[in-house]
């Protein structure tokens, strides 16, 4: 074929020799011989497939090997994270281990009943079983029918007892009961368990008064309970078909039984005044300011009149004495007159003042006429 067309291939040989050597001279604007244009515009497509070809494998390999180091990290971290969230729970745990038995031990040193703590070391086996036990038993002077308490509030009752151990009745058992009173109204019943987490108070008339939130406490009626111990806040309270339907959250069992008191020798307390619960918040208050002397008004109520009074018939007393004052009436004496005890309780803590008081008469006003009935009749 060749020697068929040698014209045209000579031809074909020298016009591209001839472009290629017109290539090599000839510069474009910046410089650059037209022949290397030509040669990287062809070379380019190709060297960028394959450093493409190149840089994916090699970032493949290197992204495997990182990745691989990398969940091991994930799983060495993980395995530190578990061991941290069990160190802190345990160290949780302790904390609040030393913070009840803190709350033991200041409440026995404020308690004026004889007191030993022990430890819940199991539960009944029973499906409704309200019973756990105690590391404390006849060893340690723990007695069948001994009171079990927390500071919050009662817990249960000793019922059987073995050396090293005992055996408790919840306060939530059905069978359980004790004597308690309320504590703004003073309105005595008897708590029962339910067999669950809520206890009733029972026996209490539809006619007495008690309201939601009032707090009870053991009255001692029982002969178990001290008197003034908690055992719980009202949720529920109303009218039944004979007797009130009452129903509290025991204090003595909402945060758990892990720490208890046996009460060895129970000493009656007072049940506090109010309606505050047992453990109310504590107020820190500064010192009166000194009072300076100052002289005392001639109609200035007496020490004794100032004293507090402690029911409303004392109060009641106290304001017809003063309305007697006030009226110039002596009480018991012959002939006395009734004063008007419909008079303004305003005026009542200070003397009534005369409407009108006469001049003082002069020396020279002897030969004067008597004043009018009139004039006289204001007068004090």
């Amino acid at each position: 074929m060749f020697s068929r067309y040698r014209n045209l291939a000579v031809l074909v040989v020298v016009v591209a020799a001839q472009l290629i050597l017109l290539a090599f001279q000839v510069r474009t604007n910046q410089d650059v011989t037209l022949l290397r244009v030509w040669t990287v515009t062809a070379v380019s497509p190709l060297a960028k497939g394959l450093e493409a070809l190149r840089s994916g494998t090699v970032g493949l390999f290197e992204s495997y090997f990182v990745l691989f180091g990398v969940n091991q990290q994930n799983v060495q971290l993980r395995t530190d994270l578990d061991r941290l969230k069990l160190e802190n729970q345990f160290l949780r745990t302790e904390l609040a281990t030393a913070d009840r038995a803190k709350a033991l031990a200041v409440f026995q040193e404020r308690s004026r009943s004889r007191t030993v703590a022990a430890r819940v070391i199991g539960t009944g086996t029973g499906a409704n079983s309200k019973v756990v036990f105690i590391d404390r038993g006849k060893q340690d002077g723990v007695q069948r029918g001994m009171p079990v308490i927390t500071p919050d509030g009662i817990v249960g009752k000793v019922t059987f007892v073995f050396p090293g151990a005992a055996q408790v009745l919840l306060i939530t058992d059905p069978t359980f009961a004790a004597g308690v009173i309320s504590q703004k109204n003073r309105v005595p019943g008897t708590l029962k368990g339910l067999g669950r987490s809520q206890v009733q108070v029972d026996w209490v008339q539809n006619e007495v008064k008690v309201e939601e939130g009032e707090w009870f406490f053991t009255s001692g009626d029982d002969r178990v309970f001290p008197k003034g111990l908690p055992a719980g806040q009202a949720k529920v309270v109303k009218s039944g078909l004979t007797f009130k339907e009452i129903y509290l959250d025991p204090s003595g069992l909402l945060r758990g039984l892990e720490e208890v008191l046996v009460v060895l020798e129970g000493v009656h307390a007072a049940i506090p005044e109010g309606d505050l619960p047992p453990e109310g918040p504590v107020f820190v208050m500064n010192p009166a300011p000194p009072e300076t002397a100052r002289p005392a008004a001639p109609d200035a109520p007496t020490p004794e009149r100032l004293a507090p009074l402690s029911t409303d018939a004392d109060r009641l007393r106290e304001k017809i004495r003063r309305i007697g004052e006030v009226q110039g009436v002596q009480f018991g004496s012959a002939g006395s007159r009734l004063p008007n005890f419909n008079m303004d309780p305003a005026q009542v803590s200070r003397p009534a003042q005369p409407l009108f008081v006469a001049p003082a008469k002069p020396p020279e006003a002897k030969s004067q006429p008597a004043r009018t009935p009139a004039l006289a009749a204001t007068q004090p």
